[in-house]
């Protein structure tokens, strides 16, 4: 059966997202849940993606562990995360803000190297595409990545 399962903690983004999966092409069961626990068995996912959630778990390699769980052997995490910036300056202004940060934008951390943990998580990393982007006019574009992993 091809079919979407999303999760999502967040009641109003839950809410969105339901609204959303009925008008889908395939059939998506909208859940409540975390990264960090998956309700699935091992093995039995085609893709998992990752679109701004491993920049907000408090764990990332419990997050990314449960996806390899699931994930069967050739499945691939398909992922569009905030990290760390290249520039040096811009890196150590988002060191000085992540605590505060972390606190007001839903557990966010926008200074982590989520490629590197991706590939220590045992996943192949076949792909990344770093890139800024601010979502509004005058604010420093931030660094992002867009990326497609596999599990052996």
């Amino acid at each position: 059966m091809t079919g979407v399962l999303a999760l999502e903690p967040d009641r109003t983004l839950r809410e969105l997202a339901l609204a959303a999966a009925r008008a889908a092409p395939v059939p998506v069961t909208v859940q409540d849940g975390v990264a960090e626990s998956l309700p699935a068995s091992d093995a039995s996912i085609d893709v998992v993606v990752s679109s701004l959630v491993l920049c907000s778990v408090a764990d990332q390699s419990v997050a990314l562990a449960e996806a390899v769980r699931v994930l069967r052997p050739g499945g691939l995490l398909l992922f569009y995360e905030h990290v760390r910036s290249a520039h040096r300056m811009l890196a150590a202004a988002e060191d000085l803000v992540t605590p505060l940060w972390t606190r007001m934008a839903g557990g966010c951390h926008p200074n982590r190297d989520t490629v590197g943990v991706i590939a220590g998580a045992g996943l192949t990393v076949q792909g990344v595409e770093r890139f800024g982007f601010s979502v509004l006019p005058g604010n420093p574009r931030l660094a992002h990545v867009l990326g497609v992993a596999s599990k052996p």
